[in-house]
């Protein structure tokens, strides 16, 4: 079993904690994982993706041209990243922000209102985690409870408090995610 996956969008939006979340849940199950980040110097507002691969035997490279999972945040990571997913491969996208939807017939596409939910839930910082909740259920790549662990693990002590709404909004997202 082999994951390559690119979580693309702005920064501030989730898009490299998602990444490491996910990286560290694939490490707590066993797994070969590699985690290469890409932002520009703007700390919000500027562009973010980054690379995460899992698999169960070594991995030889982290750099990809081509990829499984395309989750895309953003209309200009939708423009980047959609060529890129191999056939039959899938792409998770917000609607919000995304003014042309994407268009491949080669590839499974699912939207995720995950702003749309995050404010539902009155907390626009869940977003991320919706998304991740969405990936995890078309793509189960890694247990929720190792989700948790590596939430520990990333999340600064003093954010711990804010876990049981990261697994609320996990949850949230498996509900909402759509083909």
């Amino acid at each position: 079993m082999k994951h390559e996956i690119i979580i693309a969008g702005f920064g501030g939006q989730g898009v490299l904690s998602m990444g490491k979340i996910l990286a560290y849940a694939a490490l707590f199950e066993g797994k070969e994982v590699t985690w290469m980040p890409a932002y520009g110097p703007e700390q919000r507002g500027g562009t973010a993706n980054v690379t995460v691969i899992v698999s169960d035997d070594p991995i030889s490279s982290p750099i990809l041209s081509q990829y499984d999972v395309a989750i895309v945040l953003n209309q200009p990571s939708l423009d980047k990243f959609e060529p890129m997913v191999k056939p039959g491969g899938m792409l998770i996208y917000d609607p919000n922000g995304i003014t042309v939807p994407p268009t491949r017939q080669d590839i499974t596409i699912y939207r995720i209102d995950a702003i749309g939910a995050a404010a539902e839930m009155d907390n626009v910082k869940a977003f991320n985690m919706i998304v991740m909740g969405g990936l995890l259920k078309v793509c189960p790549i890694v247990s929720d409870e190792n989700v948790a662990k590596a939430l520990r693990k990333t999340l600064p002590e003093r954010h711990h408090n804010l876990i049981p709404l990261n697994e609320q909004a996990l949850r949230r997202g498996k509900e909402i995610i759509e083909n």
